[in-house]
């Protein structure tokens, strides 16, 4: 697939580490795919923080991160008697990741309804893999979302890693389109967190997924 296709942005290195699912190698970098799920058009809240993410991630060197925002897809609300081309790109990517990052706004005490709708578009590509959260509200962090998502996850048969990054928007508004106080101490160790956890499990899930096939 090109870049910019179907809301994929690729990040430095996504290209080389991508491919057919299983196919890396045990030294091969972990392909993280980092799915936007904002509610709100224009928003620029989950690029800001997938721009954050991408640089941490750069940094440590073990991992590349793929960006899927659902607002460039155009996934039906009810499902067709056969996927769509969108659906099966985003099924696609799902598949070719080894794990996850899901950036969510809080509203209403859960996660947007189209995010639960990009979630069940696929099944059997969520299998064995590890998942992360990073969520933001205002006067919240997003942790009640991010407690929703784990029951969600659980049924799709993945591991959610126990860390994850809150953001509160009251402190973090107005400097959020170029980062700003994302760069806190707090938030960056946080992050530092998620991702080692993210990083353990999806290279023992890798390696579990290549030694024998999961049962679900």
């Amino acid at each position: 697939m090109r870049n910019g296709e179907c809301g994929v942005r690729e990040t430095p290195g996504a290209a080389a580490a991508s491919g057919p699912p299983g196919a890396a190698g045990a030294g091969a970098l972990l392909r993280i795919a980092c799915i936007l799920g904002g509610q709100e058009e224009p928003d620029c809240r989950p690029p800001a923080v997938a721009h954050w993410l991408d640089e941490l991630a750069g940094a440590r060197g073990d991992m590349t991160l793929r960006v899927l925002d659902l607002a460039d897809y155009d996934l039906p609300l009810r499902y067709p008697a056969h996927p769509t081309e969108q659906m099966a790109s985003f099924t696609a990517e799902l598949a070719s990741a080894e794990g996850f990052v899901v950036v969510t706004p809080e509203c209403n005490r859960s996660f947007p309804a189209q995010l639960k709708h990009a979630i069940d578009t696929g099944y059997d590509e969520w299998h064995a893999k590890p998942v992360g959260f990073v969520s933001y509200g205002f006067g919240c962090d997003g942790v009640r979302a991010v407690e929703h998502l784990r029951s969600v996850f659980t049924e799709l048969h993945t591991v959610t890693v126990r860390d994850s990054v809150g953001i509160d928007l009251r402190f973090t508004d107005e400097k959020f389109p170029a980062g700003g106080s994302l760069y806190s101490d707090g938030l960056v160790r946080a992050a530092g967190a998620l991702l080692d956890q993210l990083t353990w499990w999806g290279l023992a899930l890798r390696e579990a997924r290549a030694t024998r096939p999961y049962v679900a």
